[in-house]
């Protein structure tokens, strides 16, 4: 650990962080270039052969952005993708996004360093960030926007510029340090430990645009709403805000463990994937699966989903357009299973249903998130942490979906539980309950 890092590890104040040098390498989570085809052919692109943990470049700092030494971070699916170089190498993103201009060019390398969510204190700030300094504690958003291009400022996902952080993007979350833009910074909520900060603003804010903005599916009170994958790193943040909103929440899962924990996150009822005849990645037929699903629901509920919560993608998408009621709404982001989705458009036209694509956050919701978090209203996901030695281990882990909610990684942070900076109001907010999920020995 460098100097800085150490400093920040034992609480410096900022003065001491600003008189300390950058480090001109750090250790982080990253994939190498010359290793793209090194799964052409392979049925099991074990994500433990791609991810390496060791020293990189530090970039030079943009006038926009703040350079943040990273206390906790977390896996999300993308940097499966990432890591397995699929649907193509996010080398390519870089490369593409590098002709953009001089401060973009940093970011074509012959390494890529991982990591869309982070918490940490920042150590410098660009000369043109003005809310930011250092010695702030700090949660890093993922949305990676374009401030000069007229739709940010409409939606920030709404540009053409808009990437995410930490994939379409280098120097990411898992590692000592990250580089972002002022733009993607919040303050870190301060009853909670760097870990559990760390693990909710991707699937924390993606959720919350999926189902309670008005750019997404605008839950309302009393809607039922099927979540897939409720105790996931989505679904487990889905739960509460379907609870939280007045919702009715039906969650499927694929376990009983998980079960357990999709109820714990505040599911009204749930369903386990082997009742309806839903196994494995490959989609089954709809409507047989549909039906049997929507028996369950109608069975608990009285009435069919006005939403559907999507995210698995290929093996799903069919049935979720199908079982979604008359003029309901099927949400979605991401594809776990597979992009390309099959379903029978007369459900879909002739029952006046809706389809909405949905992308992270802007930074207002993810806003709208922090505070959530901030009150107590919604709690970390968080259910497990490694050390970031073992970050290809905690990537395997959501790669084979063995998990449950969000998986933490510990960059500089010696160990768990620590950074809470008002015990008082985390004890008034249910001491170490704040993250329902978590694990704790």
């Amino acid at each position: 650990m460098d100097p800085l890092a150490q400093a920040v590890v034992a609480g410096a104040t900022p003065q001491e962080l600003e008189r300390l040098p950058v480090p001109a390498e750090y250790t982080a989570a990253h994939l190498r270039i010359e290793e793209i085809a090194g799964f052409n052919g392979v049925a099991d692109k074990d994500v433990r052969k791609s991810i390496h943990v060791g020293s990189v470049p530090m970039p030079e700092l943009a006038p926009n952005e703040v350079l943040v030494a990273v206390l906790a971070s977390g896996i999300n699916y993308n940097t499966v993708w990432s890591a397995m170089f699929e649907p193509i190498p996010t080398f390519t993103f870089l490369k593409h996004y590098a002709t953009s201009d001089r401060w973009a060019a940093r970011h074509d390398q012959p390494f890529h360093v991982l990591g869309s969510d982070a918490a940490g204190v920042v150590v410098r700030a660009g000369s043109g960030v003005r809310r930011w300094k250092a010695g702030d504690e700090v949660v890093i958003t993922t949305a990676y926007v374009d401030d000069e291009d007229p739709a940010t400022h409409a939606d920030g996902m709404l540009g053409a510029g808009q990437l995410a952080w930490g994939f379409e993007t280098n120097f990411g979350g898992l590692g000592h340090y990250c580089v972002a833009r002022a733009s993607q910074v919040l303050p870190k909520p301060a009853h909670l430990t760097w870990e559990e900060a760390a693990a909710n603003p991707l699937c924390a804010g993606t959720a919350y645009r999926m189902l309670v903005s008005d750019r997404g599916a605008r839950m309302k009170q009393g809607d039922v709403v099927l979540i897939w994958g409720a105790a996931g790193g989505l679904g487990a943040y889905a739960s509460q805000l379907v609870r939280g909103g007045g919702g009715i929440a039906v969650g499927v899962v694929s376990s009983e463990e998980k079960a357990e924990r999709a109820r714990a996150l505040g599911c009204h009822v749930v369903i386990n994937r082997e009742e309806i005849g839903l196994t494995g990645n490959e989609p089954a037929d709809p409507t047989t699966v549909g039906k049997r699903l929507g028996r369950l629901i109608r069975s608990a509920v009285g009435e069919d989903p006005h939403i559907v919560f999507e995210h698995v993608g290929r093996a799903t998408f069919g049935v979720s357009v199908f079982v979604v009621r008359r003029g309901g709404t099927v949400v979605t982001c991401g594809s776990s299973t597979g992009y390309v989705h099959e379903f029978d458009n007369r459900y879909l036209w002739m029952r006046l249903k809706r389809i909405i694509g949905s992308h992270g956050a802007n930074l207002e919701e993810q806003a709208e998130v922090n505070r959530l978090l901030t009150l107590g209203k919604l709690r970390p996901a968080l259910s497990v942490t490694y050390p970031l030695t073992e970050t290809a281990e905690a990537a395997r882990l959501v790669q084979r979906n063995r998990h449950t909610g969000k998986v933490g990684v510990l960059a500089l942070a010696p160990s768990t539980g620590l950074g809470v900076s008002d015990p008082q109001r985390r004890e008034q907010l249910g001491g170490d309950a704040v993250a329902p999920l978590l694990t704790r020995s």
